[in-house]
C-alpha cells in the first residue's frame, strides 16, 4: 500500500504521523490546531500534498467497556471528510488507551506540549499496521 498519514482526532487539536506499510512503523509528524472546533484543512491538504499518502489511519475513541465515545462521531465524520475531500481511502482504528501510551513515552515533560497528539497519531497508525499483519 505505501505511504499512511495518521490522524489523532481532537474537537481542537489534531496529532498527524506519518507511516509506511512495508516498514511497518510511523513518525510522529505535527500536531495541528483547528479553527473554532473545525479541521484546519489548509495544513491537512499541505501534509497531503507532501506525503501523497495512498490511504489514512484515524484512530476512534472508545470506552473500556467497548462502547464508542461521545466523541466517536465527530471522528468517524472527520474520516469520512477525509475521504471526501483527498480521496483517499481512510481506515478507523481503535485508539483506546493511545494518549497514555503517548504521554507515558514522552515523559513528564513531552506530556504537556504539541507532541502528545503527534505520538498518539503515531501509536494509532502504528495499532493498525501491527493488525494489519
Amino acid at each position: 500500500m505505501g505511504t499512511l498519514l495518521g490522524f489523532d482526532f481532537g474537537p481542537r487539536k489534531i496529532g498527524v504521523a506519518v507511516g509506511q506499510t512495508i516498514t511497518g512503523s510511523a513518525t510522529p509528524l505535527t500536531t495541528l490546531r483547528s479553527r473554532g472546533e473545525r479541521p484546519d484543512w489548509p495544513a491537512i491538504e499541505r501534509l497531503v500534498r507532501e506525503w501523497r499518502p495512498n490511504a489514512a489511519v484515524v484512530g476512534l475513541p472508545f470506552n473500556m467497556d467497548d462502547s464508542e465515545t461521545e466523541l466517536a462521531p465527530r471522528a468517524r465524520r472527520f474520516a469520512r471528510q477525509i475521504e471526501g475531500r483527498f480521496g483517499l481511502p481512510v481506515h478507523l482504528v481503535d485508539e483506546r488507551l493511545t494518549t497514555l501510551e503517548a504521554r507515558g513515552r514522552l515523559g513528564k515533560n513531552g506530556a504537556a506540549g504539541a507532541g502528545l497528539d503527534a505520538m498518539a497519531a503515531k501509536l494509532i497508525l502504528e495499532t493498525w499496521l501491527s493488525e494489519r499483519h
